[in-house]
């Protein structure tokens, strides 16, 4: 019954990924507590603690991914880390909105974030749409890797569980 509520609760923080929940905190969390909590827990601390550095890890990465795909569309390190910031508060700004809101809010975030940013540079509106298409771009690739993680981590965690001494 635990190995099947852990491997519940990990299949609902992958499902939540594409949505821009925080489903790799969720995973992380679930088997930090049920290494740290339970005690005939299914999995060891120690995968608890890299899990929490690999979702640590992957949302810098998804963080840095507007930005970087923005100056690979030509655009400035301001419209970088405007896509970046953009991303950011867009992802706050949509919490209201039910499941899809913080997803959408990085998606818009971080296109307008570029889009502003190389606008205070250039004055020239289809340079600057094409660097923050590529921060959209950026976005959606981040959202990809997001969910790429997601599934190591329960194809890991899994694994871990089946592959275990007995």
């Amino acid at each position: 019954m635990q190995i099947a509520l852990l491997v519940l609760v990990l299949v609902a923080g992958l499902v939540m990924l594409p949505f821009g929940l925080p489903g790799l905190w969720v995973m992380a969390g679930a088997v930090l507590l049920d290494a740290a909590v339970v005690p005939s827990h299914v999995v060891s601390l120690r995968l608890g603690i890299v899990l929490t550095v690999v979702a640590g890890l992957a949302e810098v990465v998804e963080i840095a991914l507007a930005g970087r795909f923005a100056r690979r569309y030509g655009g400035s390190r301001r419209a970088g880390w405007g896509a970046m910031a953009g991303s950011i508060i867009g992802a706050f700004a949509g919490v209201p909105v039910p499941i899809v809101g913080s997803m959408i809010g990085a998606f818009a975030g971080a296109f307008i974030g570029a889009l502003v940013a190389e606008l205070s540079q250039r004055s020239q509106l289809a340079p600057a749409a094409r660097v923050a298409t590529g921060a959209l771009l950026g976005r959606i690739a981040a959202a990809a890797m997001k969910i790429g993680v997601g599934c190591a981590v329960l194809a890991w965690v899994v694994l871990s569980i089946v592959l275990r001494p007995s």
